[in-house]
């Protein structure tokens, strides 16, 4: 390793070119951490400093050829690195621009620091940025006009250093005099001696901003060969971080491959572990090459966007889609993965994953009008897949819905009926979805709610008109209002709020643009009425009820179904390995490798499924195995004082009370360890063979 303190201008005016790696992530530099660079290079200027500290910058040098450049790698800095490039090239624009400038010459800019002058080529550069901003920086270099738009930042952050120039803060020549003064320090590692992943991995504990998305492409793309890490990116990685978009990408991305692990593994990581839980996931999965594993991620991350951005080829999925994300219950997302991969493998039908997405959908707003915490649902749905029988996809779904119980329920009709008729809707956040719906339900000609605003059609004024006084009842009007002024029965959409306002109810009943003119379904009781009241609030309720439990569904399974569930429930002697509540990818794979090892022992050995337990028996029981979220527990049939365990792994459980037999416990949570369980467990084996 070799780190020498220097300044920008050091580190570019030579033949050398940095370049950023494919794993690294894109550009990301917003508008404020511009404004504090250029903040910090007036202040320094103003005030005679000497100098200001930016940063350091880690490279690795790569092979010296004997002609061209020499080329170093970045794994940290780019991102100050490529935002002092943007601003040598405001400056070189706004030089050449500017016959005031002549004290600079534009073209000693470019020929020192921005371009290798002689060489031809991605060698003409001095700074080579990621695929996705490359183009946008190489065309602001070059002065091609309308340059690349796709990378956002590059533009807005060369548009907000050129506005600053020439705000004439300071002068030209001291911007660039400033610029030299930047002292950064540049460390250069030595391939053949230096960890770059672990090196990496190092900066990023010690406070280095990247998403958990990065983190995660650079696990997956730094440890490959310089052809591997290029197909893999070209091919699979940056048409995946596309989908995703620009601005925001690393946002979504963070959530998706939160989501994806909860999908794999139907458990939720905690948000700041979800790089920790990739890498254990990735080391064990099932894929034998990296360009499976890739190409799964990629799968899964076009359905995911797909979802998010309601993008499918099917129109009446992506309607549903876009509730989902007027819903804003991102908790779905992991078990729409599952259900969007059945779909795309032909396990169900269009129609099939329409009805599973609306009966998801009709779960989370019943839950909300009955006023049911949500704080519970990312466990529902993150292992509700775990209930999908491939034969009877559909009907275990809805039975796994209608079985719920406890905090868990599907609200029932009536349950639903009676939450909605009292429930102050107009607070809800929802609340214009829910009237959209309400309207638009089965019409080929739905409304853009948009151009709507809700109506109270008792008015929210607590100073009512004698008019509403007398309709209302003059001793029970307060009352009235108090328990259904917001309620679903006194609220409608209309085009004309402020001319309505407070006026009474046959003015707005027959006013221009009136309940009667508004051809609204919602309106369709109110013109048949002459005045308004709290009966009438509770039969138009009544009505508007029963509308939207046939919106928002409780799923309809044929009684035979539910009792044959039942029936299935009382078999308590019958368990198989999809038994257990927490197999996912990761676990099976654990018990099959250890099932294999296990059973290739002896041809004596018998396996049996008990509710909470897999029992391995030879006599008796002389292992047995607990599947857990994350790993499986090992309870071996041996005293602790009995075993010889070399490497440490067994712990002795014998005061403690657990599920299996025996006085010593192991935890397996990663194939390595496989060859260290086998000894302890042939160990017990034989020892009931002596």
């Amino acid at each position: 390793m070799d780190a020498k303190k220097g300044n920008i201008f050091e580190v570019l005016n030579s033949d050398r070119q940095f370049i950023i790696p494919v794993y690294q992530r894109i550009y990301s530099w917003e508008i404020s951490q511009c404004k504090k660079l250029w903040q910090d290079i007036v202040d320094m200027q103003k005030k005679g400093r000497v100098g200001h500290f930016v940063g350091s910058i880690v490279n690795i040098a790569e092979q010296v050829m004997p002609t061209g450049v020499q080329k170093y790698m970045i794994i940290d800095g780019q991102q100050r690195m490529a935002t002092l490039t943007i601003l040598l090239v405001a400056l070189r624009d706004y030089v050449a621009e500017n016959q005031d400038s002549a004290t600079l010459n534009s073209n000693m800019i470019t020929d020192k620091y921005l371009k290798n002058t002689y060489q031809q080529g991605d060698d003409n550069y001095k700074l080579l940025l990621t695929k996705a901003d490359r183009d946008t920086l190489i065309e602001l270099i070059d002065k091609i006009p309308n340059a690349n738009k796709d990378s956002k930042k590059i533009i807005d952050n060369y548009d907000f250093f050129k506005s600053k120039i020439e705000s004439k803060e300071l002068e030209p020549s001291q911007i660039y005099e400033a610029v030299g003064k930047l002292q950064l320090v540049n460390i250069t590692l030595d391939r053949s001696i230096d960890d770059p992943q672990l090196i990496f991995e190092s900066l990023n504990s010690t406070g280095m901003d990247l998403s958990q998305s990065d983190l995660i492409r650079n696990h997956i793309l730094m440890g490959l060969d310089n052809e591997v890490q290029t197909r893999v990116y070209d091919r699979i990685w940056h048409p995946m971080e596309k989908m995703f978009g620009y601005d925001k990408q690393s946002d979504l991305m963070d959530k998706f491959f939160r989501d994806y692990l909860t999908f794999k593994n139907a458990r939720i990581p905690n948000q700041n572990k979800v790089y920790d839980e990739f890498q254990l996931y990735h080391k064990n999965s099932i894929f034998s090459t990296v360009d499976e594993f890739c190409g799964d991620v990629f799968q899964k991350a076009n359905f995911y966007t797909n979802i998010v951005f309601a993008k499918s080829e099917y129109p009446e999925l992506n309607a549903l889609f876009s509730e989902v994300k007027t819903l804003q219950m991102d908790v779905i997302y992991p078990f729409f993965i599952k259900v969007y991969s059945d779909f795309a493998e032909n396990k169900i039908t269009v129609t099939d994953f329409v009805a599973i997405v609306k009966m998801c959908i009709s779960y989370i707003v019943r839950r909300a009008i009955c006023g049911i915490p949500t704080n519970s649902l990312n466990k529902t749905f993150a292992t509700l897949k775990n209930s999908i029988k491939a034969d009877d996809y559909l009907n275990s779904i809805k039975l796994a819905f209608v079985t719920m119980d406890s905090y868990k329920a599907f609200p029932t009709n009536i349950d639903f009926s009676i939450s909605l008729a009292l429930k102050d809707i107009y607070n809800m956040r929802i609340r214009n979805y829910i009237l959209g719906k309400m309207e638009s339900h089965q019409n080929k000609s739905p409304i853009i709610v948009s151009n709507y605003t809700i109506e109270h059609i008792m008015p929210q004024n607590p100073n009512l008109s004698m008019e509403w006084k007398s309709c209302l009842g003059e001793d029970l009007y307060k009352e009235v209002r108090t328990k259904y002024l917001h309620t679903i029965g006194n609220l409608t959409l209309t085009a004309y709020n402020p001319e309505m306002s407070d006026r009474s109810f046959n003015e707005k009943l027959n006013m221009v643009g009136g309940f009667k003119e508004s051809g609204l379904r919602l309106n369709s009781f109110l013109i048949h009425q002459t005045t308004w009241n709290k009966d009438l609030i509770l039969e138009r309720a009544d009505i508007l009820c029963n509308l939207c439990k046939d919106i928002w569904e409780y799923p309809y399974i044929d009684e035979d179904v539910i009792a044959a569930y039942e029936d299935t429930k009382k078999e308590k002697s019958v368990y198989t390995l999809a038994s257990y509540e927490y197999l996912n990818d990761f676990t099976k794979k654990l018990y099959e490798m250890f099932d294999k090892r296990v059973m290739n022992i002896s041809p004596d050995i018998k396996k049996e499924f008990k509710k909470l337990y897999i029992a391995y028996k030879a006599e008796t029981n002389f292992v047995d195995v607990v599947i857990q979220k994350s790993r499986l527990r090992l309870s071996i049939n041996m005293k602790f004082n009995d075993v010889i365990d070399l490497k440490g792994i067994c712990r002795d459980v014998t005061a403690l009370g657990r599920w299996g037999n025996g006085d010593i416990e192991i935890a397996f949570d990663n194939i390595d360890q496989i060859d260290d369980i086998m000894d302890i467990v042939e160990q017990s084996y034989n020892k009931q063979l002596d």
